[in-house]
């Protein structure tokens, strides 16, 4: 089965329709996302959730405090969210980053660019860059996660990280808010029906847009 542009817009106005806006990312600041982006991998958001109201609570969601920080303290307070040790250790490295490198000029940078920068930190891989690019600086790069993944496959595509980054975007307006809807809609919708196997009541295999 072939994807077509329009399936995959059809599939975002199905969803919309159906959740409503999600606005997501949640976040106060852009570094904020940035440390929300660092502590999401292979953890549940509830869970960074916990680690971020633990670092708002000792003031160190800004890259200086961060950044001197002692690690110890850093560990403990994102333990919940797991390899603690090693994502600790990563938050100070891009927070020292973003203190030699101001954020502002940082975002200001055209979007492919500041991805391969992202990319270049310790510990950012695609997923993470990208959602840097997009919930931080706001700027069009699309979000490929395990959900998005999950719902591609239920359609007959499977692919690596960039080969379905390449298809949404090609399949959509360049746009900002689309990009961050249509993400955060994926998310929603699959913790609804695929987390919990709800297959029979897909909205998406009622439009004949599933295997």
């Amino acid at each position: 089965m072939s994807v077509r542009n329009k399936d995959l817009l059809q599939i975002y106005h199905i969803l919309r329709e159906e959740l409503g806006p999600q606005y997501w990312w949640p976040a106060e600041t852009a570094f904020e996302v940035v440390v929300g982006a660092m502590l999401t991998q292979q953890t549940k958001w509830s869970n960074v959730e916990k680690a971020i109201c633990a670092l708002r609570e000792h003031g160190l969601l800004e890259p200086g405090t961060l950044a001197e920080a002692d690690i110890a303290l850093i560990e403990k307070l994102v333990r919940c969210c797991g390899f603690y040790c090693q994502k600790a250790s990563r938050l100070k490295g891009v927070a020292a980053y973003f203190i030699e490198h101001p954020m502002d000029a940082v975002f200001s940078l055209p979007a492919d660019t500041l991805r391969q920068r992202m990319l270049s930190l310790k510990g950012v891989g695609n997923e993470t860059a990208d959602s840097i690019v997009l919930y931080a600086a706001h700027k069009p790069s699309f979000v490929i996660d395990a959900y998005t993944t999950r719902i591609m496959k239920c359609m007959g595509v499977e692919g690596d990280y960039m080969r379905l980054k390449s298809l949404f975007e090609s399949s959509l307006p360049v746009d900002v808010g689309i990009y961050q809807e249509y993400h955060a809609l994926i998310v929603e919708y699959s913790k609804r029906f695929c987390g919990k196997k709800r297959c029979d009541e897909c909205l998406l295999l009622r439009q004949d847009l599933c295997e």
